[in-house]
């Protein structure tokens, strides 16, 4: 978490003080938020603010007060929205305090790292039986099953929405009229939510194809029984970051062997010995990020799972990253699964 408070400095300190206290932090900005007695946020302080003081007179025991704007930037906490924070963007500000009604500091964005809208569609396939949890999805989707406070679906929803992501598609198959009435369209989460609707059991990836008004050159792929706080932004990032064509968010899978292993070559000279190694692999984690142009590489109304079309842009030499997941990730696929996600909840951070 962001430390706001190595921005708040008290309005008793000259300007000395605050220029150490600058240096200490080095942060990018160099910006100080100055408060009264009371705490109440009365300016700001740059280093740019104390170096055009000194240039009229003023010398390094001058209180802050004295070189400070009097006028600067903020934003109450029922303020933050999207439109918002691309104007401060755009102004060049990229630390701005939040405040109560009474002008208290509760923290400070730092906008070189918020990402308050990742500009993607995000599609949710939730069309599958959940066979593995029967009798629990005998009358109830799998997406629709409780974990602790409310459905599996829709701490994925929430999600996305702190993201930013408002035009969410929901691929819906077995019981799919259930899915529909609890979610709704959208509307009171302030999204548009679009239903794709199978009419035969497509495989993981196959309904994204049934649908071709997609508003974005991007779409999030993901599957709807993970229960996961997997940070969009850096997942988001990555992909732009690396020019990928599609990026497969992971998740390691440790095999540790109890013996001694040997590496032996064809005329059983052995090369090397490790004792009990430990050997980490990359699991698919269900989610994707894929540029919407290859959504036609999927034949229509066949069998296809997102392997098949991974396999596909392999075979064109396309670009295919792994985004290692670093938080809380489960597929609840069986009954452990969903038992452990119970006792999990109480302890996740989304």
């Amino acid at each position: 978490m962001y430390n706001f408070e190595q921005h708040i400095v008290e309005d008793k300190l000259d300007i000395k003080e605050a220029l150490s206290i600058i240096d200490q932090q080095g942060m990018a900005a160099n910006v100080l938020f100055v408060i009264d007695r009371a705490g109440i946020l009365i300016g700001s302080l740059s280093d740019g603010d104390i170096r055009r003081g000194l240039l009229r007179g003023a010398d390094l025991s001058v209180n802050v007060k004295d070189v400070m704007q009097r006028k600067c930037k903020f934003l109450y906490e029922d303020q933050v929205s999207l439109d918002n924070v691309d104007y401060l963007r755009k102004e060049k500000i990229f630390f701005v305090p939040i405040v109560d009604g009474n002008r208290r500091i509760i923290e400070v964005l730092n906008l070189h790292r918020y990402q308050p809208s990742i500009p993607v569609d995000a599609i949710i396939i939730a069309g599958g039986k959940g066979q593995r949890l029967m009798p629990l999805t005998k009358d109830v989707p799998k997406p629709l099953l409780k974990v602790g406070a409310k459905p599996i679906i829709e701490y994925n929803i929430d999600s996305l929405i702190k993201y930013g992501i408002k035009n969410i598609h929901i691929s819906v198959n077995y019981l799919g009229d259930k899915i529909i009435e609890y979610l709704g369209d959208g509307s009171d989460k302030n999204i548009h939510i679009n239903y794709i609707k199978e009419k035969e059991f497509l495989g993981t990836i196959a309904s994204v194809r049934l649908f071709d008004r997609y508003n974005t050159e991007v779409l999030l792929v993901m599957n709807s029984d993970l229960l996961t706080n997997i940070d969009y932004s850096e997942f988001y990032q990555a992909f732009i970051r690396e020019d990928a064509d599609i990026a497969i968010a992971s998740t390691t899978y440790h095999v540790d062997i109890p013996y001694a292993v040997m590496e032996v070559n064809s005329k059983s000279r052995v090369s090397s010995v490790k004792e009990k190694p430990r050997y980490t692999y990359y699991s698919n984690a269900g989610i994707y990020l894929i540029k919407k142009q290859f959504i036609d590489l999927i034949p229509p109304n066949v069998h296809y799972n997102v392997t098949d079309l991974i396999d596909r842009l392999l075979e064109l030499n396309k670009k295919v990253i792994c985004f290692p997941i670093m938080g809380y990730w489960l597929d609840i696929g069986k009954h452990e699964d969903f038992e452990k996600a119970q006792k999990d909840i109480n302890y996740i951070s989304f």
